[in-house]
């Protein structure tokens, strides 16, 4: 009686395999990414001091993180804009095996009405679990 699988069997197997871990990160740079889930924050949800740290910061463009209770607030601000009807995107956010990377955009307001006569501070804030790694913000 023979052991084991046939040549066939095991390429079979081999390819059904890379086929369930391509789903379990993606490669940049041949560094594995595996993508984070998140939540944005609204003011009205954001620890106190994390509040007032943004609060003293929103007229000029920042990058912050805050950890508190086992999540990590990762905020990004873009400092004062001419008027209102700004929003941020986030493009992407994902780990690697060091570090933690996050990529934001600035969207500007598409119709004039859209466009509030005031400055406006846009800012974004997202809460994930905590992880000790480094942050970085593209």
């Amino acid at each position: 009686m023979k052991r084991g699988l046939s040549q066939a069997r095991r390429l079979a197997l081999i390819a059904l395999l890379a086929v369930l871990c391509a789903g379990c990160g993606e490669k940049k740079d041949g560094e594995a990414r595996q993508k984070l889930e998140f939540t944005v924050v609204d003011e009205g949800r954001l620890p106190e001091e994390l509040r007032k740290t943004l609060e003293e910061k929103k007229e000029e463009s920042f990058k912050l993180t805050y950890a508190d209770g086992g999540y990590m607030y990762l905020c990004v601000g873009y400092g004062k804009q001419e008027s209102g009807g700004y929003s941020i995107a986030v493009k992407d956010l994902y780990a690697t095996e060091t570090e933690i990377c996050l990529d934001t955009d600035l969207i500007g307001p598409k119709e004039a009405e859209d466009k509030s006569p005031e400055p406006s501070y846009p800012y974004l804030v997202i809460k994930t679990p905590f992880v000790d790694k480094t942050v970085v913000f593209d």
